[in-house]
């Protein structure tokens, strides 16, 4: 009668060894593959952040009224569209970009509105409630994009030259015919986008 062979010792070892390696080998790749995925997350979340916040600023910007207004009665009007240069420094008593803005949708009145880079990198959205409004009417702040490093704001005038701040004169026209935002976020990437007007 023949005797059943089965497997050696050292055969049973040698495939232990092998699949150990496999099992090793499949863990750090399934580590590998869900670090990607994270980090793919991570940056396909900050690109939506930031396509939602030129959004916004496109829509308002395209929407900017020509119209003066006043920080209280008898004062002087300011004007429509008001751009700070960025070396005004005021302690975030002013934002960095201000205007009047026609309605977004029916039954929304004018409004005034502003953009600033406040002390803990994020733009903000400035919202009055109206326009000419007394100076003691504060605005409602609201982060629109955080991780932001630098935000820089330029006016094409009627030369079609760049200027940092609008007005420049009197004799400017109350909007400037594009704005250049130039975005940069903590991560060293740097976004520019130009929006025209509509005048």
């Amino acid at each position: 009668m023949a005797r059943a062979r089965g497997f050696t010792l050292i055969e049973l070892l040698t495939a232990l060894l092998i699949l150990s390696l496999l099992a090793l080998m499949s863990y750090r790749g399934l580590g590998a593959v869900l670090d990607a995925r994270s980090h793919v997350s991570r940056e396909n979340e900050k690109w939506q952040k930031l396509a939602n916040f030129f959004t916004r600023i496109e829509t308002d910007v395209r929407l900017a009224a020509p119209r003066p207004f006043r920080v209280g009665p008898g004062e002087a009007l300011v004007p429509a569209w008001r751009g700070r240069a960025a070396s005004d420094a005021d302690g975030g008593l002013n934002p960095r970009l201000e205007f009047c803005r026609f309605a977004a949708v029916a039954g929304e009145g004018q409004r005034r509105l502003g953009y600033r880079l406040n002390d803990q990198q994020e733009i903000e959205l400035w919202l009055w409630p109206g326009l000419d409004l007394p100076a003691e009417v504060q605005a409602t702040r609201y982060p629109v994009l955080a991780g932001v490093a630098e935000f820089q704001l330029q006016y094409l005038n009627n030369d079609l030259s760049w200027v940092d701040v609008w007005p420049t004169q009197a004799a400017d026209p109350p909007l400037p015919r594009a704005v250049r935002v130039k975005i940069v976020l903590v991560s060293k990437e740097e976004i520019v986008r130009v929006i025209a007007l509509n005048l």
